[in-house]
């Protein structure tokens, strides 16, 4: 009888947690990352060098639409309710050429490089981190590659951006990656001009 009523007790406590778990409503968010802060400007008609930016590979844990939490210095954590608008190489492709656009005035900046009728630098990136850490940062970090117009590697470089998040949440979190999308594309203009 008491063994009866346990396997009762426990039944009764599994349905309520169920229930319970069925009754919350799960609150998802979308975010994109922020447009540039640097001021715009319109590329130049007669721009002296096309760039195409290519292709952007992610760690494969980047590579989905959970933003990216590190809870220590070996946990990884994905968000289930706090999610990318759309796929993040595709904002990030967009965030770059934007962000060089403002910043390499002779340059013409695409995102495709196809029906191109000039020879055009390509521009490819590795970005091994992209997430927010426990210290209360936004940690960017990846190498880029500059090929000329025949795929010959020009430049190489490793890069590392960190922004100290302004308050606490999501929002503050993906404001301070996209400050470090605003670094890394200063960074890249800079050895850019120097080519």
């Amino acid at each position: 009888m008491l063994i009866t009523s346990k396997k009762y007790l426990f039944g009764l406590l599994l349905a309520l947690s169920l229930t319970a778990c069925a009754g919350k409503s799960v609150n998802i968010q979308r975010y994109n990352l922020p447009e540039s802060t640097a001021a715009t400007s319109l590329p130049s008609a007669n721009a002296e060098q096309v760039l195409v930016i290519g292709a952007i590979h992610l760690a494969e844990f980047l590579d989905s639409e959970s933003i990216v939490l590190q809870l220590d210095d070996i946990t990884l954590h994905q968000a289930r309710e706090h999610l990318w608008a759309e796929n993040l190489s595709q904002q990030l492709r967009r965030g770059l050429r934007s962000r060089l656009s403002s910043r390499l005035p002779n340059i013409l900046v695409v995102a495709d490089g196809r029906g191109l009728k000039q020879d055009a630098w390509n521009l490819q990136l590795e970005i091994e981190q992209f997430q927010g850490h426990f210290a209360g940062k936004a940690l960017t970090s990846g190498q880029w590659q500059l090929h000329d117009s025949k795929g010959k590697l020009v430049f190489i470089a490793p890069f590392k951006m960190e922004t100290t998040l302004n308050s606490d949440g999501y929002p503050a979190l993906v404001r301070a990656l996209g400050n470090n999308l605003d670094k890394l594309a200063e960074q890249l203009a800079g050895e850019i001009q120097q080519r």
